[in-house]
Protein backbone atom coordinates (compact mmCIF):
# COMPACT_ATOMS: atom_id res chain seq x y z
CA UNK A 1 0.00 0.00 0.00
CA UNK A 2 1.31 3.37 -1.26
CA UNK A 3 1.82 6.26 1.66
CA UNK A 4 -0.73 8.38 0.12
CA UNK A 5 -3.17 5.30 0.30
CA UNK A 6 -1.93 4.34 3.74
CA UNK A 7 -2.77 7.92 5.12
CA UNK A 8 -6.42 8.04 3.11
CA UNK A 9 -7.41 4.41 4.62
CA UNK A 10 -6.62 5.72 8.40
CA UNK A 11 -8.59 8.91 8.04
CA UNK A 12 -11.58 6.64 6.47
CA UNK A 13 -11.09 4.66 9.41
CA UNK A 14 -11.18 7.33 11.84
CA UNK A 15 -14.63 8.80 10.42
CA UNK A 16 -15.95 5.08 11.11
CA UNK A 17 -14.59 5.25 14.79
CA UNK A 18 -15.54 8.34 16.15
CA UNK A 19 -19.78 8.66 17.22
CA UNK A 20 -21.65 11.48 15.82
CA UNK A 21 -22.23 12.68 19.43
CA UNK A 22 -18.27 13.43 20.05
CA UNK A 23 -18.65 16.28 17.24
CA UNK A 24 -20.79 18.50 20.19
CA UNK A 25 -18.53 20.81 21.57
CA UNK A 26 -17.94 19.57 25.33
CA UNK A 27 -18.51 22.52 27.93
CA UNK A 28 -15.98 24.34 29.91
CA UNK A 29 -14.48 23.15 33.04
CA UNK A 30 -13.13 25.62 35.66
CA UNK A 31 -9.78 23.87 36.72
CA UNK A 32 -9.81 22.88 40.20
CA UNK A 33 -7.62 25.77 42.30
CA UNK A 34 -4.44 23.21 42.61
CA UNK A 35 -4.54 23.16 38.57
CA UNK A 36 -4.11 26.16 38.11
CA UNK A 37 -0.20 25.41 39.62
CA UNK A 38 0.46 23.65 37.12
CA UNK A 39 2.64 25.41 34.20
CA UNK A 40 4.48 21.93 32.98
CA UNK A 41 3.48 18.55 32.43
CA UNK A 42 5.77 15.48 32.19
CA UNK A 43 4.81 12.12 31.32
CA UNK A 44 7.03 9.13 31.62
CA UNK A 45 5.41 5.84 29.86
CA UNK A 46 6.44 2.31 31.53
CA UNK A 47 5.33 -0.63 30.32
CA UNK A 48 2.63 -3.89 30.14
CA UNK A 49 2.25 -4.48 33.67
CA UNK A 50 -1.12 -4.49 36.07
CA UNK A 51 -1.29 -1.95 38.71
CA UNK A 52 -0.75 -4.50 41.87
CA UNK A 53 2.49 -5.59 40.70
CA UNK A 54 3.63 -1.71 39.76
CA UNK A 55 2.35 -0.18 43.10
CA UNK A 56 4.74 -3.56 44.87
CA UNK A 57 7.81 -1.53 43.27
CA UNK A 58 9.31 0.93 46.12
CA UNK A 59 10.07 3.93 43.36
CA UNK A 60 6.44 3.81 42.50
CA UNK A 61 5.07 3.37 45.88
CA UNK A 62 6.99 6.16 46.74
CA UNK A 63 5.84 8.26 44.07
CA UNK A 64 2.03 7.29 45.09
CA UNK A 65 2.78 8.35 48.95
CA UNK A 66 3.83 11.27 47.89
CA UNK A 67 1.80 12.54 45.14
CA UNK A 68 -2.12 11.22 43.90
CA UNK A 69 -2.33 7.75 42.93
CA UNK A 70 -5.53 7.20 40.27
CA UNK A 71 -6.32 3.39 41.81
CA UNK A 72 -8.83 2.72 39.37
CA UNK A 73 -7.14 3.90 36.23
CA UNK A 74 -7.05 1.87 32.63
CA UNK A 75 -5.74 1.56 29.31
CA UNK A 76 -7.63 1.37 26.64
CA UNK A 77 -7.07 -1.97 25.07
CA UNK A 78 -4.07 -4.06 23.90
CA UNK A 79 -1.41 -4.16 22.06
CA UNK A 80 0.94 -1.15 22.89
CA UNK A 81 0.83 1.32 19.91
CA UNK A 82 -2.83 2.41 20.10
CA UNK A 83 -2.51 3.14 23.74
CA UNK A 84 0.05 5.82 23.29
CA UNK A 85 -2.24 7.22 20.66
CA UNK A 86 -5.28 7.38 22.34
CA UNK A 87 -3.19 9.08 24.63
CA UNK A 88 -2.03 11.60 22.30
CA UNK A 89 -5.15 11.64 19.98
CA UNK A 90 -8.20 10.76 22.03
CA UNK A 91 -9.28 7.77 19.64
CA UNK A 92 -7.06 4.38 18.59
CA UNK A 93 -7.57 4.84 14.84
CA UNK A 94 -7.72 0.72 14.77
CA UNK A 95 -3.33 0.93 14.63
CA UNK A 96 -2.04 -2.30 15.81
CA UNK A 97 1.76 -2.46 16.67
CA UNK A 98 2.73 -1.75 12.69
CA UNK A 99 4.40 1.90 11.67
CA UNK A 100 1.73 3.70 10.35
CA UNK A 101 1.40 7.27 9.43
CA UNK A 102 -1.95 9.15 10.86
CA UNK A 103 -3.15 12.59 8.61
CA UNK A 104 -5.61 13.43 11.73
CA UNK A 105 -4.79 16.11 14.44
CA UNK A 106 -3.13 15.29 17.62
CA UNK A 107 -2.14 16.66 21.21
CA UNK A 108 0.85 18.74 20.22
CA UNK A 109 -1.92 20.52 17.48
CA UNK A 110 -3.61 21.69 20.56
CA UNK A 111 -0.66 22.94 22.26
CA UNK A 112 0.92 24.62 19.68
CA UNK A 113 -2.80 26.47 18.19
CA UNK A 114 -2.30 28.12 22.52
CA UNK A 115 1.66 28.69 22.37
CA UNK A 116 2.45 25.89 24.58
CA UNK A 117 6.10 24.16 23.81
CA UNK A 118 6.32 20.31 24.01
CA UNK A 119 8.57 17.89 23.00
CA UNK A 120 9.21 14.01 23.32
CA UNK A 121 11.69 12.71 24.83
CA UNK A 122 12.74 9.13 23.75
CA UNK A 123 15.62 6.90 24.47
CA UNK A 124 17.12 5.88 21.79
CA UNK A 125 16.40 7.62 19.19
CA UNK A 126 18.36 7.94 16.33
CA UNK A 127 17.34 11.60 15.74
CA UNK A 128 16.85 13.26 12.23
CA UNK A 129 13.19 12.31 11.99
CA UNK A 130 14.08 8.90 12.00
CA UNK A 131 11.02 6.88 10.38
CA UNK A 132 12.40 2.92 11.11
CA UNK A 133 10.25 0.75 13.31
CA UNK A 134 13.32 0.36 15.79
CA UNK A 135 16.92 1.27 16.24
CA UNK A 136 18.28 -1.22 18.91
CA UNK A 137 16.03 -1.16 22.19
CA UNK A 138 14.35 1.72 20.46
CA UNK A 139 10.74 1.57 18.77
CA UNK A 140 8.92 3.83 17.41
CA UNK A 141 5.21 2.38 18.53
CA UNK A 142 6.39 3.59 21.68
CA UNK A 143 6.93 7.40 20.68
CA UNK A 144 3.55 7.86 19.20
CA UNK A 145 3.85 11.86 18.19
CA UNK A 146 6.07 10.48 15.67
CA UNK A 147 3.68 8.71 13.93
CA UNK A 148 1.67 12.21 12.66
CA UNK A 149 1.68 13.52 9.04
CA UNK A 150 2.16 16.71 9.93
CA UNK A 151 5.05 16.19 12.45
CA UNK A 152 7.11 13.88 9.81
CA UNK A 153 6.34 16.41 7.32
CA UNK A 154 7.88 19.15 9.13
CA UNK A 155 11.12 19.57 10.11
CA UNK A 156 10.90 22.46 12.41
CA UNK A 157 7.89 19.87 14.45
CA UNK A 158 10.06 16.69 14.01
CA UNK A 159 12.86 18.40 15.91
CA UNK A 160 10.56 18.36 18.97
CA UNK A 161 11.22 14.57 19.12
CA UNK A 162 14.90 14.55 20.49
CA UNK A 163 16.84 11.86 22.34
CA UNK A 164 16.81 11.34 25.72
CA UNK A 165 19.64 13.02 26.86
CA UNK A 166 19.02 16.29 26.14
CA UNK A 167 16.43 16.28 29.12
CA UNK A 168 19.66 16.96 31.27
CA UNK A 169 20.78 19.79 28.84
CA UNK A 170 17.39 21.30 29.08
CA UNK A 171 17.47 21.31 32.48
CA UNK A 172 20.71 22.79 33.00
CA UNK A 173 19.57 25.59 30.11
CA UNK A 174 16.52 25.89 32.09
CA UNK A 175 14.54 25.28 28.45
CA UNK A 176 12.39 22.74 29.65
CA UNK A 177 9.22 22.36 27.24
CA UNK A 178 5.57 22.79 28.93
CA UNK A 179 4.31 19.29 27.99
CA UNK A 180 6.61 16.84 27.76
CA UNK A 181 6.71 12.87 27.21
CA UNK A 182 9.49 10.65 27.88
CA UNK A 183 9.65 7.40 26.22
CA UNK A 184 12.25 5.05 27.58
CA UNK A 185 13.77 2.03 25.43
CA UNK A 186 12.78 -1.66 25.59
CA UNK A 187 14.47 -2.21 28.49
CA UNK A 188 14.42 0.58 31.41
CA UNK A 189 10.12 0.55 30.34
CA UNK A 190 9.91 -2.95 31.61
CA UNK A 191 9.17 -4.75 28.22
CA UNK A 192 12.05 -6.47 27.77
CA UNK A 193 12.79 -6.82 31.57
CA UNK A 194 10.74 -6.77 34.43
CA UNK A 195 8.84 -3.79 36.15
CA UNK A 196 11.42 -4.29 39.06
CA UNK A 197 14.08 -2.97 36.32
CA UNK A 198 11.57 -0.31 35.11
CA UNK A 199 11.13 0.99 38.96
CA UNK A 200 14.67 1.08 39.49
CA UNK A 201 15.71 2.95 36.05
CA UNK A 202 12.36 5.24 37.51
CA UNK A 203 14.60 5.67 40.40
CA UNK A 204 18.11 6.34 39.27
CA UNK A 205 16.78 8.36 36.01
CA UNK A 206 14.06 10.80 37.70
CA UNK A 207 14.53 10.74 41.71
CA UNK A 208 17.88 14.04 40.94
CA UNK A 209 15.54 15.57 39.43
CA UNK A 210 12.63 15.83 41.13
CA UNK A 211 15.13 17.20 43.99
CA UNK A 212 16.19 19.59 41.75
CA UNK A 213 13.97 22.86 41.40
CA UNK A 214 14.82 23.61 37.75
CA UNK A 215 12.84 20.62 37.25
CA UNK A 216 10.34 21.12 39.88
CA UNK A 217 8.53 24.61 39.24
CA UNK A 218 5.27 24.36 38.14
CA UNK A 219 5.87 20.65 37.23
CA UNK A 220 3.30 18.05 37.04
CA UNK A 221 5.03 14.72 37.05
CA UNK A 222 2.93 11.89 36.05
CA UNK A 223 4.22 7.85 35.54
CA UNK A 224 1.71 5.62 33.86
CA UNK A 225 1.68 2.69 31.68
CA UNK A 226 0.41 2.33 28.34
CA UNK A 227 -1.29 -1.58 29.26
CA UNK A 228 -1.81 -3.94 31.80
CA UNK A 229 -0.87 -8.19 31.36
CA UNK A 230 -2.59 -9.46 28.16
CA UNK A 231 -5.55 -11.41 29.63
CA UNK A 232 -5.93 -8.73 32.95
CA UNK A 233 -8.27 -6.17 33.48
CA UNK A 234 -6.01 -3.61 31.89
CA UNK A 235 -5.93 -1.62 35.15
CA UNK A 236 -2.60 0.09 35.20
CA UNK A 237 -0.72 2.39 37.41
CA UNK A 238 -0.72 6.08 37.35
CA UNK A 239 0.59 8.24 39.70
CA UNK A 240 0.64 12.49 39.83
CA UNK A 241 3.18 14.00 41.65
CA UNK A 242 4.35 17.73 42.05
CA UNK A 243 2.38 20.90 41.29
CA UNK A 244 -1.16 21.75 42.36
CA UNK A 245 -1.57 17.52 43.86
CA UNK A 246 -2.67 17.11 47.40
CA UNK A 247 0.36 14.93 48.69
CA UNK A 248 -1.18 11.37 49.42
CA UNK A 249 -4.78 11.73 48.22
CA UNK A 250 -6.36 8.31 46.11
CA UNK A 251 -8.66 8.54 44.16
CA UNK A 252 -11.12 5.62 43.32
CA UNK A 253 -12.72 7.12 40.65
CA UNK A 254 -12.72 5.29 37.00
CA UNK A 255 -10.11 7.01 34.51
CA UNK A 256 -8.15 6.27 31.49
CA UNK A 257 -6.04 7.55 28.60
CA UNK A 258 -8.45 9.62 26.95
CA UNK A 259 -9.33 11.36 30.77
CA UNK A 260 -5.70 11.93 31.05
CA UNK A 261 -5.58 13.83 27.60
CA UNK A 262 -8.77 15.71 28.46
CA UNK A 263 -7.06 16.81 31.45
CA UNK A 264 -3.89 17.73 29.78
CA UNK A 265 -6.41 20.04 27.20
CA UNK A 266 -7.85 21.48 30.52
CA UNK A 267 -4.35 22.32 31.84
CA UNK A 268 -3.51 24.25 29.20
CA UNK A 269 -6.54 25.67 28.17
CA UNK A 270 -7.06 24.22 24.87
CA UNK A 271 -9.11 23.08 22.48
CA UNK A 272 -10.49 19.23 22.44
CA UNK A 273 -9.65 16.85 19.52
CA UNK A 274 -13.67 16.21 19.03
CA UNK A 275 -12.68 12.66 19.41
CA UNK A 276 -12.90 10.42 22.77
CA UNK A 277 -11.56 13.02 24.69
CA UNK A 278 -14.83 15.55 23.90
CA UNK A 279 -16.54 12.73 26.75
CA UNK A 280 -13.79 11.79 28.99
CA UNK A 281 -13.75 13.33 32.51
CA UNK A 282 -11.29 15.65 33.91
CA UNK A 283 -9.09 14.26 36.59
CA UNK A 284 -10.15 16.20 39.36
CA UNK A 285 -10.51 14.56 42.59
CA UNK A 286 -6.21 14.95 43.75
CA UNK A 287 -5.99 18.59 43.56
CA UNK A 288 -5.38 21.27 46.11
CA UNK A 289 -8.59 23.06 46.78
Amino acid sequence: MTMRRRIAWVAFCCLLAAPAALARRRASVPPKAGMAEVTRVFIVVLENEDAEAALLQPMMASLAARGALLRNYFAITHNSQPNYIALVAGNTFAVQNDPVTLDVPHVGDLLEARGVSWETYAEGYPGGCFLGASAGAYVRRHNPLISFADVQLDPARCARIVPASQLDIDVANRDLPRFALYIPDLNHDGHDTSVAVADAWLRARFEPLLADPTFTDGMLFIVTFDEGRVGGPNRVYCAFVGAGVRPGSVSFATYDHYDLLRTIETIFHTDSLRRLDESATVISDIWRR
